[in-house]
C-alpha cells in the first residue's frame, strides 16, 4: 500500500512569494485548505535550489513549523543532509540527483522519497530503486518558468501513469480547470508552483484546486 497520503504537492518558490514572504504564503494556503479538509491532503516541497546549506536549513526549519501546525508533510528538494538535519518527512530527488536507492540508505525506511521524471521509463527505474512517488511533467506549458520539454497533455500523462505502480503527480501549467481534465489519467494528484505561490490570492487558488481534486473521487 502506498504511503503517499496527499493529492496536492505544493512546491515552493520564494521569489514568486517575495511580496508576501514564503512562510506566510504557505501558511495562507494551508489555512485555507483546512476549510475543505481538517487535515489537508497536501505535502510541501522546499525547492529553493539556489540557497546555500545554512540558509536552506533555516528556511526548512521555518517551513517545517508551519507544516507541522497543519499536519502536512514537508520534503526537501535534493538536499538529503538538510532533510535529515531539519527532521523533514523526506526528500525529493531531481532527475540528475542521487539515486533513490542511495537516498533510502541515508534516510532509512520511514521517510518519503519523491523523484522528478519526464518519461515513463524514468518513473519505472526510480520505482525499482525504491522511490515512493514521482512527479511527471510538463503536463501543460508551465506557469512559473520556461518549459523544459514539450507538454505531454493528458494522454502522455495517462501513458506514464499506466506504466507505473507508484503514485504519479502531474506538474506543469496546472490550474483548477486543467486539474479537472486530468481526473481519468490515473494520476494520484497534481504538483504546483505558480498556481498557488504566484497567485494573487493563494488561499482562493488552494481552495479551488482542492475542490477540483475532490471531483476525482
Amino acid at each position: 500500500m502506498s504511503r503517499v497520503d496527499f493529492n496536492l504537492y505544493l512546491i515552493t518558490d520564494r521569489k514568486l512569494a517575495a511580496a508576501r514572504g514564503l512562510a506566510a504564503t504557505i501558511e495562507t494556503a494551508l489555512q485555507a485548505a483546512t476549510e475543505i479538509a481538517p487535515h489537508p491532503p497536501i505535502a510541501v516541497q522546499l525547492r529553493e535550489k539556489d540557497l546555500e546549506g545554512r540558509a536552506m536549513m533555516q528556511l526548512a526549519a521555518e517551513l517545517l513549523q508551519v507544516c507541522r501546525r497543519y499536519r502536512v508533510r514537508m520534503l526537501v528538494n535534493g538536499r538529503v543532509d538538510v532533510a535529515l538535519a531539519s527532521g523533514a518527512d523526506g526528500v525529493h530527488l531531481p532527475a540528475d540527483g542521487i539515486s533513490p536507492e542511495d537516498a533510502r540508505r541515508l534516510l532509512g525506511p520511514s521517510k518519503l522519497i519523491g523523484v522528478s521524471a519526464h518519461s515513463a521509463g524514468e518513473i519505472t527505474r526510480a520505482e525499482a530503486l525504491g522511490a515512493d512517488f514521482a512527479v511527471f511533467g510538463p503536463a501543460f506549458a508551465p506557469i512559473s518558468k520556461g518549459s523544459y520539454a514539450a507538454p505531454s497533455g493528458p494522454e502522455g500523462l495517462a501513458s506514464a501513469c499506466a506504466a507505473a505502480s507508484i503514485p504519479v503527480f502531474a506538474l506543469g501549467g496546472i490550474t483548477a480547470a486543467r486539474a479537472a481534465n486530468l481526473a481519468d489519467t490515473g494520476a494520484a494528484g497534481v504538483a504546483v508552483i505558480g498556481a498557488i505561490i504566484g497567485a494573487n490570492d493563494p488561499a482562493h487558488a488552494t481552495v479551488e484546486l482542492m475542490k477540483s481534486l475532490r471531483e476525482w473521487d
